[in-house]
């Protein structure tokens, strides 16, 4: 949903960046663009025409700000309702408290379980999880594959078909645990049986939370879905899954936000590291191309050494050959490139496809030809002559395309990290207002 609503909107805003007068006629066209892409993406109409009446009106009768110009203003106004529009992030603490997933069959509910183990892991707390799935085949070994990948106990027993029982001995089990995790049977919202099973759960356990799993595409359908499974056990958190590979991930938020249930975490990929915070307002940034500063230094600060690799100097967008190995190599383990990029204030520029295909082969590759490079070369990558990438090429015994290639890369990321430093239409500036202004 990033790329493909968050490309929408973008285009929208860069045709408002190139007006010369901002007036009711480029108003109305930043409105309709607004609801081309929102519709697109699967979001309720009523609330795409609400959001819509809602930005034409206050852009055309608030004043800007001191110091603020029209455009700036207008931005800022989209912005703040698209922040209203997803909805406030529901409350996550640290605290020791027992967590019950619950969601639709093929939600990603069990991948969604492991990656939040892997989440409260990683900030320091004993996690425990428990398997209660007793429908699905293969789905204590899924989740007790993924757990042990991570060093996480998982109780399950594939031989027992009372989901009662499993949680019962699973809360025996994990009473040292800080957190406990308990991953229920995919289920429809309408069947009866198991919507009682899935009380029954909740009150033997007491958890403290009780989270719905839905899948991005599920679409306006998650409304009823969401309702229903609030109506049974007071679901007070929803993460929203598979947000990479959808257009219509805005039904599920709409939907959510409709019911008031809150958004806890959306899941951008397949790894088990692929699991973020919900912030509504660095959601809204990433998908208007401003970036998330402060989820970026926090993941690197999560899962990297400061000696592994310098981020200060990758947003001064100081990036020379020496240091791209070791910066892809470390960033390697923040999760997928494309997600990280996203992160950064762009500015509204766009980034090729082959920037992100950058796999642990051809880093390795990199490495090699880059042991055949001076010391003059690394430094200064723009010393490197048609006579260079030969000798370079015979010396590492590579192909000169394959030099070219390095080199090329490492331009296209240069070129990006500088990129984001300014441009005609700042949105890193702008970002800095908004946290004084909404």
């Amino acid at each position: 949903m990033l790329d493909t609503l968050g490309t929408s909107l973008k285009d929208a805003l860069r045709k408002l960046a190139g007006k010369t007068v901002i007036d009711r006629a480029a108003v109305d066209e930043l409105g309709r663009d607004l609801q081309r892409a929102l519709l697109q993406a699967d979001v309720n109409v009523k609330l795409v025409l609400r959001l819509s009446q809602t930005i034409k009106k206050r852009a055309l009768e608030e004043e800007p700000p001191k110091g603020m110009g029209v455009r700036e203003h207008v931005l800022r106004i989209v912005y703040q309702e698209l922040v209203n529009l997803v909805g406030e992030a529901a409350p996550v603490d640290l605290s020791p408290q027992v967590i019950l997933m619950a969601g639709l069959q093929g939600s990603g509910k069990t991948t969604t379980t492991a990656k939040l183990a892997r989440y409260f892991q990683r900030k320091g707390l004993r996690v425990g999880v428990i398997c209660a799935d007793t429908f699905r085949p293969g789905a204590f070994d899924q989740l007790q594959t993924l757990c042990a990948k991570i060093n996480v106990p998982c109780y399950g027993d594939r031989h027992v078909k009372d989901a009662i029982t499993l949680v019962k001995k699973g809360l025996e089990l994990f009473t040292q645990m800080e957190v406990v995790l308990i991953d229920t049977q995919g289920r429809h919202a309408l069947e009866a049986e198991l919507i009682d099973e899935i009380i029954q759960i909740s009150n033997i356990a007491q958890a403290k939370h009780r989270w719905l799993v839905i899948d991005a595409a599920l679409g306006q359908q998650a409304s009823g879905q969401a309702r229903r499974f609030h109506e049974a056990i007071g679901i007070d958190g929803v993460l929203v899954t598979k947000m990479d590979g959808t257009a219509k991930g805005g039904g599920a938020l709409s939907a959510v936000a409709e019911t008031k249930s809150g958004i806890v975490f959306i899941g951008n990929g397949e790894t088990i590291e692929d699991l973020e915070r919900f912030e509504p307002g660095s959601y809204i940034s990433r998908l208007l191309g401003m970036g998330d500063l402060k989820m970026l230094a926090e993941r690197a600060e999560e899962v990297i050494k400061p000696e592994e690799v310098d981020v200060n100097a990758i947003l001064r967008g100081r990036f020379t050959l020496r240091d791209m190995y070791k910066q892809l190599e470390a960033l390697n383990k923040m999760g997928p490139l494309r997600q990280l990029m996203s992160m950064l204030p762009m500015g509204g520029m766009e980034i090729p496809q082959d920037a992100f295909d950058v796999t642990s082969t051809k880093m390795a590759r990199y490495k090699v030809i880059m042991d055949s490079m001076t010391e003059g070369e690394l430094d200064d990558p723009s010393v490197i002559s048609s006579s260079r990438i030969h000798r370079i090429a015979r010396g590492a015994g590579a192909a000169p395309e394959e030099v070219k290639e390095l080199l090329k890369y490492h331009r296209m990321m240069q070129q990006a990290l500088k990129g984001m430093r300014g441009s005609k239409f700042n949105l890193q500036r702008l970002m800095k207002r908004f946290g004084k202004a909404q």
